[in-house]
């Protein structure tokens, strides 16, 4: 299926690892520009290179910490015009009420929360100026499972839900449409480092880590790949109608 994605330009932060790297290369194989954010220069280059190897587009790295509303208006004053944002930065820790402090909460908030909220805030108007233009929010199933052991997430996300759906809500007045993919477990480099810990501790060898995934659908996690392959179809004129809505990707877990 053609997308009609050719010549478009997406911003996707935390775009150097994981999904955000997934998403990168699914745009760029669609003929999409993309802008790649991330805190990590090396990473960023990595992935930037190898998605040139294998698609003549425009990649552009742009390297921030975006747990400021100042580092996120000078992140987006840099990217410039774009046609599609994919928020998809943060990682909240796992943990209960009681082992959470406020200090690793706020943190983790500062990026996954507020850092969504206010990169939105920034391109939307300028999307708005042009009535033209989509958001996808990589969230998490977490926001409507509730786990206790990973409230912190729990609750950031459900919020990320609401605010998906608030902002959606109003986008087609203004031309826009605003999307979320919610994932549940995804066998990226962070997943497999925690599985790997988790099996040593567990059986005494890291290398079963897999035997950790059977019980999930399908036995598995999601590959990065089937949620970028979501990301990109949510941001695409073929799912044009699609808006307020988050879609989970958890094998139906």
């Amino acid at each position: 299926m053609d997308l009609q994605l050719g010549g478009k330009t997406v911003l996707i932060t935390g775009g150097s690892k994981g999904i955000g790297k997934a998403s990168a290369e699914v745009f760029a194989d669609e003929g999409a520009n993309v802008i790649l954010v991330a805190r990590t220069q090396a990473d960023l280059e990595a992935t930037a290179a190898g998605i040139r190897a294998r698609r003549q587009v425009n990649v552009r790295t742009i390297v921030a910490d975006l747990t400021n509303d100042a580092a996120v208006r000078k992140m987006a004053a840099e990217a410039g015009d774009i046609d599609i944002l994919v928020n998809n930065a943060g990682a909240i820790p796992p943990g209960d009420v009681l082992s959470v402090d406020d200090e690793r909460w706020r943190a983790a908030w500062d990026l996954k929360v507020f850092g969504y909220i206010s990169l939105c805030r920034v391109v939307y108007a300028a999307m708005k100026a042009k009535r033209a233009g989509v958001i996808v929010n990589v969230i998490g199933a977490a926001g409507e499972k509730y786990p206790t052991n990973y409230i912190a997430g729990a609750t950031g996300n459900a919020s990320l839900y609401a605010f998906t759906r608030a902002l959606g809500r109003g986008a087609p007045a203004d031309g826009l449409r605003v999307v979320a993919i919610s994932p549940g477990p995804v066998e990226t480099d962070r997943l497999v480092m925690l599985r790997r810990a988790e099996a040593q501790e567990k059986f005494g060898d890291p290398e079963r880590w897999r035997e950790l995934t059977s019980s999930m659908p399908y036995g598995r996690a999601a590959t990065p790949r089937e949620i970028g392959n979501a990301v990109a179809f949510m941001a695409s004129p073929a799912s044009a109608y699609t808006n307020a809505t988050i879609v989970t990707i958890d094998g139906g877990g």
